[in-house]
């Protein structure tokens, strides 16, 4: 098998069920092949060794499959245990590079955490301040979605960022945006507690329903 985009893409195909599967979530204009998740997904990692050139290849698809596929290929790649440091720095630059070849939230979701929050952990967290200034509501869905490995793999002192870009982005309307906000403090307290009923302390009469939902999901 030759770990190319055009054979990720054959692969694709084969489990291509056109107008039985149909991605009601998708919001994008891109074509809908019709592949179950559980097949792009089980595809994507089976062409996790592919070269980043295919990966980029992939992002340049105009189907909705198609270039998740290649989001989850960086996510495989980061996760890996093999995985180099200048290897994840590519993984990484890429994601951010190629941030127009996303349209749907789930390939934010599926990515930012490792490709870019793992990246991001020990370094200068800038580019995802930049990233929530953004006029793109998918791009500051990373920049909040990016901070979940800080909640996860981090310690407490990691969350001083995440905090700060969830108050960022705390008036944000997008649902896209305002969902995972909620969602970020929700695990923020998982390893912090009292950090977040001190944020929730301070900002809870401003915040969003839906987010103060989600934030206070794990709290006793």
């Amino acid at each position: 098998m030759d770990l190319t985009a055009a054979e990720l893409l054959a692969a694709l195909q084969t489990h291509a069920r056109p107008g039985e599967v149909v991605h009601k979530h998708y919001p994008g204009t891109g074509a809908v092949l019709g592949v179950p998740m559980r097949n792009t997904f089980d595809t994507a990692k089976a062409f996790a060794s592919m070269p980043f050139a295919e990966v980029e290849r992939l992002l340049d698809e105009p189907s909705y499959e198609g270039r998740l596929a290649g989001f989850c290929v960086l996510d495989f790649k980061a996760r890996g245990k093999k995985t180099t440091d200048d290897e994840r720095r590519t993984a990484y630059e890429l994601y951010l590079r190629r941030h127009d070849a996303i349209d749907s939230w789930d390939m934010v979701d599926r990515a930012a955490p490792h490709v870019v929050g793992r990246y991001l952990l020990r370094r200068d967290r800038a580019p995802l301040f930049e990233l929530a200034r953004t006029t793109d509501p998918l791009r500051r869905r990373t920049a909040i979605t990016a901070p979940l490995y800080f909640a996860r793999f981090g310690a407490p002192t990691d969350l001083t960022d995440l905090f700060a870009l969830a108050e960022l982005l705390l008036a944000d309307q997008d649902p896209v945006v305002s969902k995972p906000v909620g969602i970020a403090l929700k695990y923020a307290g998982v390893l912090d507690e009292q950090a977040l009923r001190s944020f929730l302390q301070m900002h809870e009469p401003a915040m969003q329903r839906p987010t103060l939902r989600y934030a206070r999901e794990k709290l006793s």
